[in-house]
């Protein structure tokens, strides 16, 4: 969540502010986010675009397979950190249901997925 009090109630985010400082980009991508119902065939679409408004880009869409809780897909993201060309990877997630998203940031369980995800963007800026 944002915070206890700014929740939106269909994005949630588990990111604590010291990972991740807040900022407008994180802000308008919760928002964009926030009242999704497409359900998981219109999941990547909206994440996608979501992405595109703030700079940022969907890398890949993934089956969940039990790597984070309580979620079906997973969408990794890329976004601009603090205003700057530097870029942030963070995972959406479609929650089981496939009505709600919410933002996750890598921890010790989807390290691996973060490191994919670098190794990936590397791969793409060679080309």
């Amino acid at each position: 969540m944002l915070s206890s009090d700014m929740a939106a109630p269909a994005t949630q985010t588990g990111m604590p502010a010291s990972d991740i400082n807040l900022t407008m980009e994180l802000l308008e991508l919760e928002l964009s986010l926030d009242g999704f119902t497409t359900g998981p065939d219109g999941f990547a679409a909206h994440v996608r675009a979501a992405a595109a408004a703030i700079d940022g880009a969907l890398l890949f869409e993934l089956p969940a397979s039990g790597l984070i809780a309580d979620c079906d897909r997973i969408a990794v993201l890329r976004i601009p950190r603090d205003g700057s060309a530097v870029m942030a990877t963070i995972f959406a997630c479609l929650e089981t249901g496939g009505n709600t998203i919410r933002i996750e940031t890598p921890d010790e369980t989807t390290a691996d997925l973060k490191s994919f995800a670098e190794a990936f963007v590397d791969v793409l800026q060679r080309i």
